[in-house]
């Protein structure tokens, strides 16, 4: 049985600001769980019900593993209908970027707000083998409950940076170009894909800051069919086929 206590702080974990008092964040469901006790994040402590927690034995073993029913996992779920496990994991130490160990592309999102649209990119950058995001501060938080449900688990392979774009962009070496993603860039289809470069994202509402422009070495554009009639694509759905065009 869950203690009042002990609900009332996992409940808390949905706001961001005790996410950060208490370095901790929430995954539910058996993909999510499962994969971030495989990863080299901490879990620190796993609720089921008895079903899930004898038919996954081997994986939690070490692990603290309580008990919980079906109404004390509604009451401590941030999901419309509650998994039958949810686990509390320790938030990764913030890392400084490496660019010596950057390989392919690096995915650089500018002021992502819909914790949908970030969890599906999370995802897509892990189906490409992208390992790390560089978000700029305002885009949403990626231990956002709705961000870690929709990342389907690739939150525990991808890191994600949280950095002033500008000032990292006036740091990264002049040896690694940045291609921005505009309406009226040249279609990817024609660019020349490098063996490294930064791809750069903008808002879902306002595209690409202005004052992130000047760095852009090539503006690129998933060009239309002809009749599409769609102002344009979804930030998620943008960052996927980039990603697609960039590893043929």
């Amino acid at each position: 049985m869950l203690s009042k206590a002990k609900i009332k702080h996992i409940q808390s974990l949905r706001l961001g600001k005790f996410r950060r008092l208490h370095n901790q964040f929430i995954a539910e469901g058996s993909t999510n769980v499962l994969d971030f006790l495989k990863s080299n994040l901490k879990t620190l402590e796993v609720f089921a019900t008895a079903e899930w927690k004898q038919r996954f034995t081997k994986e939690v073993r070490g692990i603290l593993v309580t008990e919980a029913s079906t109404k004390e996992l509604e009451r401590i779920s941030a999901l419309k209908t509650a998994a039958e496990v949810l686990a509390v994991v320790e938030m990764p130490a913030a890392q400084e970027i490496v660019w010596s160990q950057l390989a392919g592309i690096s995915l650089m999102l500018d002021d992502i707000k819909d914790p949908g649209n970030l969890g599906t990119i999370i995802r897509t950058a892990d189906w490409f083998g992208i390992s790390q995001l560089i978000c700029s501060e305002e885009t949403v938080d990626a231990y956002n409950p709705k961000v870690v449900q929709a990342s389907m688990g690739s939150l525990a392979r991808v890191e994600v940076h949280y950095k002033e774009l500008e000032e990292i962009l006036k740091e990264k070496p002049a040896t690694l170009p940045v291609y921005g993603a505009v309406l009226n860039g040249i279609s990817i289809r024609e660019v020349e894909k490098p063996e490294k470069a930064i791809v750069l994202i903008g808002s879902e509402a306002h595209g690409i800051s202005g004052k992130l422009l000047k760095y852009i070495d090539e503006k690129i554009t998933i060009p239309a069919s002809s009749g599409g009639g769609a102002e344009s694509l979804n930030a998620s759905i943008a960052t996927a086929i980039i990603c697609y065009e960039f590893s043929i």
